[in-house]
């Protein structure tokens, strides 16, 4: 697999210039971020949570955890972890645990910490634990233009 298909499609139909990185089967973004060679502040980490009205896919830096009591006053939602089936079913052409952060290709709303608000270069997962998308930051901003910015993650 390279990039998913509902990923690759969406991006090309938003005409966004991208390229990809290969990189050997990972098992963690902070893995993924060294055998890739990019920094880690740069690789946009995916997170999908549920909530009592649906799902929402939390985008973080690949060197920041996620502080889920602050993401719920954020949202003023309580969450949870969604379950690996969920993620399955949600992005059904992706690998377990390589889930991009495009939410707007899989109907599901993003909220985007802010922390990768200024990147000048952001890589995420295409869908599998072999290959990064690239694309620059401001391609990565419009690319998440629909996505609610707010601080909610540390560095981990």
């Amino acid at each position: 697999m390279t990039i998913a298909r509902k990923l690759q499609d969406y991006i090309d139909g938003e005409g966004i210039a991208y390229d990809t990185v290969p990189h050997h089967r990972t098992a963690t973004t902070s893995q993924t971020a060294q055998a890739a060679h990019v920094p880690g502040n740069s690789l946009a980490k995916s997170v999908v949570v549920h909530h009592e009205m649906g799902y929402v896919l939390a985008v973080v830096p690949s060197t920041h955890r996620i502080e889920l009591s602050t993401l719920q006053e954020v949202m003023n939602r309580r969450l949870g972890l969604a379950s690996e089936e969920e993620v399955s079913e949600l992005f059904a052409d992706c690998d377990t645990g390589a889930v991009p952060p495009i939410g707007s290709a899989y109907d599901v709303p993003v909220i985007l910490d802010e922390s990768l608000g200024n990147a000048n270069d952001v890589y995420f997962e295409g869908g599998d634990h072999k290959t990064l998308v690239h694309v620059s930051g401001s391609n990565f901003r419009s690319l998440m233009k629909d996505a609610q910015v707010a601080r909610f993650s540390h560095l981990a």
